[in-house]
């Protein structure tokens, strides 16, 4: 039972990392349509983020779970521009990627046990009202008045 909770638990931390690390806490999408592709991209994004942690772990000899998805992250938008140029030779760009990789693993998250924070709200209410007009129209108001 005990395996149950913690297999549950760390998908509760992997949802947090999609909205929280990914900034996926508001979408922007104004159809079902867009929306459905922005969750799409969202998770195309997380799995990369994952595959590049698994494939770090594997090669540096790490588990994977011990590895940080924002530090991945941060360290994968600082070697795109060169892994993605097309002046380096193929040879420059594994000796780049292997790099990568092993920044990735550099430094390893602690286990989690269980949940360490409280379950509350971050977002606080704003204390103006929700917009029920065109954006035009309350303009017109606000010049007007």
């Amino acid at each position: 039972m005990l395996r149950l909770y913690d297999l549950r638990w760390q998908v509760e931390v992997n949802l947090d990392h999609l909205k929280t690390t990914l900034g996926m806490e508001q979408l922007r999408g104004k159809t079902p349509d867009m929306v459905r592709k922005e969750l799409y991209v969202y998770l195309l994004a997380y799995n990369l983020l994952r595959t590049l942690m698994w494939e770090a772990g594997i090669t540096c000899g790490v588990d994977p779970l011990q590895l940080s998805v924002q530090r991945t992250r941060q360290h994968l938008n600082n070697f795109i521009p060169e892994l993605a140029s097309t002046s380096i030779s193929a040879k420059k760009r594994d000796k780049l990627y292997q790099t990568l990789l092993e920044a990735i693993v550099h430094k390893l998250v602690l286990k989690r046990i269980g949940p360490s924070e409280p379950r509350v709200r971050k977002r606080r209410p704003k204390a103006y009202p929700l917009m029920q007009q065109p954006r035009q129209v309350l303009r017109q108001k606000v010049c007007a008045a």
